[in-house]
């Protein structure tokens, strides 16, 4: 199971992946570990080490919001990653992940003849899809984890051409979009674990939510589409997105996605 000190774990980690010679710190000998120790860290953040030895720790776990500006200023985060560090330390109630879809959903993405869509929550499970969503990848079938099919499934390599960076997309999308907090999520991530690319990957701390993005596929049947994604939240259900697929008008992809209909 995945620990539950998740801003301490993600401080170790981030505080590794800062360069010593890019934080203007005087040399202090052999350095036996990469990145910032921790002293280094607490002094460009401008916190007393021991307070961040219990941060890292999970003695402590919700700093106030000036420690953590000065933290993300001292490990160089962005601001997607910046935005998870805050997450991590706001408290909130754990609720299990929607399962859903209201009927309204549904029948928008049948609506949608010409565009492949689908549904998911934020622990990436498949809820809801379109015939043309399901044509286009067997992971967008309802009922399947995009994550766990992402990372285990040898078909998806093959269709997506880009496989390495959209799986370390996928990973760093659920870090930033799961609740960490909830049990079935962190099931969810010591099962993905079992995958030596996601245990790398999600090592790393990296936090980016889903967002809109040409995406190349190469479909057994119709051959290679340059897609368009849109992510879309449903009103009503903060947990679900609605991740809608459009090609260029009059370009070979649209013409693919008309064979596949």
């Amino acid at each position: 199971m995945a620990s539950d000190n998740v801003l301490g774990e993600f401080l170790k980690a981030r505080r590794g992946r800062v360069p010593h010679s890019r934080a203007d710190l005087p040399a202090t000998g052999r350095r036996r570990v990469p990145g910032l120790r921790r002293e280094e860290l607490a002094r460009l953040a401008g916190i007393s080490e021991p307070y961040l030895t219990r941060l890292e720790q999970g003695v402590d776990r919700h700093p106030s919001p000036q420690v953590l500006g000065a933290l993300a200023r001292a490990l160089e985060l962005d601001a997607d990653t910046t935005a998870h560090l805050f997450a991590l330390a706001e408290p909130r109630p754990v609720r299990p992940p929607e399962t859903e879809v209201t009927a309204d959903v549904h029948r928008l993405l049948d609506a949608w003849s010409g565009a492949p869509a689908y549904v998911r929550n934020r622990r990436f499970d498949v809820l809801a899809a379109n015939k043309l969503g399901r044509a286009l990848a067997p992971m967008y079938e309802p009922g399947h984890n995009l994550a766990i099919d992402m990372f285990f499934d040898p078909r998806i390599r093959q269709l997506l051409p880009d496989w390495p960076e959209i799986a370390a997309q996928t990973a760093a999308a659920l870090r930033a979009e799961a609740d960490p907090h909830d049990p079935a999520t962190r099931s969810l991530v010591a099962e993905l674990e079992e995958s030596d690319d996601f245990r790398r990957l999600w090592a790393r701390h990296d936090a980016r939510p889903s967002r809109d993005e040409l995406k190349r596929f190469v479909h057994p049947v119709v051959g290679e589409l340059s897609l368009r994604r849109q992510a879309l939240t449903v009103g009503g259900a903060e947990q679900q997105v609605i991740i809608a697929y459009q090609a260029a008008p009059g370009s070979a992809s649209e013409a693919a996605l008309g064979r596949l209909l």
